[in-house]
């Protein structure tokens, strides 16, 4: 590789032929004073100069102003490196002329001829010709502009170190003790040189040291990434940036695949697989110079494996990395993806993360000017690769892990959840069921009462009748007993055989229209002479108008029979019962509602949800009975498709509450 100096100075020429002469006559006269100053001017410029970057300037100058020269390159072969160090220094007519460029050709071929080489002397182009023995005109190595060339090797140490050519414009025949004084100060330079070629290696290998303690910082953040518990994309995005700052790219870009065929991974197979190619972190250097926003807006971004001729290389071309810089030629660039922006970034370095053959995705580091990427860097970036390869895989294992322990975890959750909650079920069926078997006991004691008591007063009133003598009053009294009791186990019978007809059968009521206000007169009547023995009284409050009925009566009137019958066990004494009728539209249905209000003990809201329930009883309530009375009411008024409910309003500054129940049937059979 060549690096070239720009020239620091210019320096303006303007030699006419008999300043030529006089000069040359000054060389001859004082060659060797000539030849002192030249050596002391040089050592000066070393020993002074504070950049050895423009000793060789200076000492072009120098040479080409004694020598009265258009131009001088001095150029250092380096021993250690391979790379070559030059500097020149040129008349300001010749900087601005086309035959630089014809300059820098006849310096190279001098550089490549073995005789300059091989030779300790100065040399003309014509000398050179001659020892070659060629025919042909020694001017076939110039150029239009370059009209005579005199060059000589630098040794140190009996190995050439360098090569100093000076150029003229004009036809010039060099004069021997030109040569002689060029020769002469030829060891001085040599040494210069030297000295310039130690500092520059002293300066590489500083530069190598920085990088190689970048390289090194990179690795061991790399490990500390490894081991630490930032989230994959987190720690991909650290990793990308410390890679790009570590090997001074202007850009890097971090890049996974998700494949559309899991099963296809494989490089190998030298076929561009159906993938989408997400971005996953960035870092630019300057971020303003293409677009402030270009990496936030290239986040999270994703293209098509297909639409990147620069991805695909990496599964169609065996080498790795892939690396795209001015010398691949513009096609390549046109098949990269936009994103890649190649038209900014002359260099693209484009490493496969890979892990067993199977690509996971791309580093990409990328330079705005042209880039020699060293074995050292790339080495470094497949090891970064290798340990994003580890990264993701062990990412993906743990989040497998962890995926299919959380699913467990979930799976044993449910199953105690639904442990639990059989566990409940089963306890609540547990406590139905001793509720059931009380509930059972309770009405097997209270059915048993029920029967037992008339049985018992039957049984006596049949002995007294048989006993001898006994009086026709008597005999009639006893009679009376027995058809009361026989009575009563006759209705107890029907209400069970009803209630199981009701709840087995939906039979559809036989309605028929009464007239509601004479029908609850009627039994107002017939039942007030019971409750007044309590000493409970009536208040009604009917419609003004007559108001009928469609219903089956038989139902109607067991309903509010069985009503005012819990109303007498239940109310309070001296207290009065309000019956309320009250005719009502609600949605387009005309409707007839009940309301039978007492006075007594309350009853609370856990009361409330069952009073209805079969065998069920009021808990505290020593008042004889079987507890079917309320759940035959329901059954009635389900029977006639009604609705029937019970509220309990405690009184102000008493004990008692106001206990309600609101019984509402339809005014008229629906029509189906």
């Amino acid at each position: 590789m060549r690096k070239r100096l720009l020239p620091l100075e210019k320096y303006t020429i303007d030699v006419e032929q008999d300043q030529a002469q006089a000069h040359l006559g000054k060389l001859m006269q004082q060659p060797e004073k000539t030849t002192q100053a030249l050596v002391h001017r040089i050592n000066q410029i070393v020993t002074q100069s504070q950049d050895t970057g423009l000793i060789l300037l200076d000492i072009g100058q120098l040479l080409c102003k004694e020598f009265q020269a258009d131009c001088c390159f001095i150029t250092i072969n380096n021993d250690n490196d391979t790379e070559l160090f030059e500097n020149q220094w040129c008349s300001q007519a010749l900087l601005d002329a086309d035959a630089y460029h014809d300059i820098l050709s006849i310096h190279q071929q001098l550089m490549d001829s073995p005789i300059v080489q091989c030779t300790n002397e100065p040399l003309t182009m014509e000398s050179i010709q001659k020892i070659t023995n060629e025919n042909k005109s020694a001017n076939h190595l110039l150029y239009e502009d370059i009209k005579s060339v005199l060059t000589i090797p630098t040794r140190i140490k009996g190995k050439t170190n360098g090569i100093i050519s000076l150029i003229k414009f004009q036809n010039y025949n060099w004069h021997q003790s030109e040569k002689e004084i060029l020769k002469s100060v030829e060891s001085s330079c040599a040494l210069a040189m030297a000295q310039v070629s130690q500092t520059q290696l002293l300066n590489q290998q500083k530069a190598s040291l920085h990088k190689a303690n970048q390289h090194q910082s990179l690795i061991k953040q790399l490990t500390t990434l490894n081991f630490s518990n930032l989230e994959l994309n987190k720690m991909l995005q650290l990793v990308i940036q410390s890679t790009a700052k570590s090997l001074e790219a202007d850009r890097g870009l971090l890049i996974l695949l998700k494949y559309t065929d899991p099963m296809f991974r494989n490089r190998h197979k030298k076929q561009v697989p159906q993938a989408k190619a997400n971005v996953i972190g960035v870092w630019n250097k300057y971020p303003a110079a293409i677009n402030k926003d270009q990496d936030l807006e290239i986040m999270d971004k994703s293209f098509p494996l297909s639409e990147c001729g620069l991805c695909q290389r990496v599964f169609l071309e065996s080498q790795t990395p892939i690396i795209m810089d001015i010398f691949t030629g513009r096609e390549n660039k046109r098949e990269a993806n936009p994103l890649f922006a190649t038209h900014y970034f002359q260099s693209t370095l484009l490493m496969p993360i890979e892990n067993q053959g199977n690509v996971l995705g791309f580093v990409v580091l990328q330079q705005e000017i042209n880039r020699n990427w060293q074995s050292s860097e790339l080495n470094l970036v497949e090891m970064v690769c290798t340990q994003l390869s580890n990264a993701i895989i062990q990412s993906q294992t743990l989040r497998q892990v962890q995926s299919l322990v959380d699913e467990r975890t979930e799976q044993l959750k449910r199953s105690l959840e639904v442990q639990a909650k059989l566990y409940e079920r089963t306890k609540q069926y547990v406590e139905q069921l001793q509720e059931l078997n009380e509930l059972k006991d309770e009405f097997v004691s209270n059915l048993s009462d029920r029967l037992r008591y008339p049985l018992t007063n039957m049984r006596m009133s049949i002995r007294n009748l048989r006993l001898p003598g006994i009086t026709p009053e008597r005999q009639t009294q006893y009679l009376d007993i027995l058809e009361s009791e026989c009575t009563k186990e006759i209705n107890l019978i029907n209400d069970l055989l009803t209630l199981q007809k009701l709840e087995s059968q939906q039979e559809e009521p036989q309605l028929e229209t009464i007239d509601l206000n004479c029908k609850i007169n009627h039994l107002v009547a017939e039942l007030e002479p019971t409750l007044s023995e309590q000493g409970i009284s009536i208040a009604v409050d009917l419609p003004k108008e007559p108001l009928h009925l469609q219903t089956e009566t038989e139902s109607f009137e067991r309903i509010l029979q069985e009503l005012f019958n819990n109303v007498s066990k239940y109310s309070d004494k001296n207290t009065k019962v309000y019956l309320q009728v009250i005719h009502r539209v609600e949605e387009k249905v005309d409707q007839v509602n009940i309301k039978i209000t007492n006075i007594g003990n309350g009853i609370s809201p856990e009361e409330a949800t069952y009073i209805f329930d079969k065998f069920r009883r009021g808990k505290g309530r020593w008042t004889p009975g079987t507890g079917l009375g309320l759940a035959l009411v329901k059954s009635l008024v389900q029977h006639l498709h009604g609705e029937i409910s019970v509220e309990s309003t405690p009184i102000e500054n008493s004990s008692l509450s106001q206990i309600c129940f609101n019984l509402t049937l339809p005014q008229f059979a629906t029509i189906t």
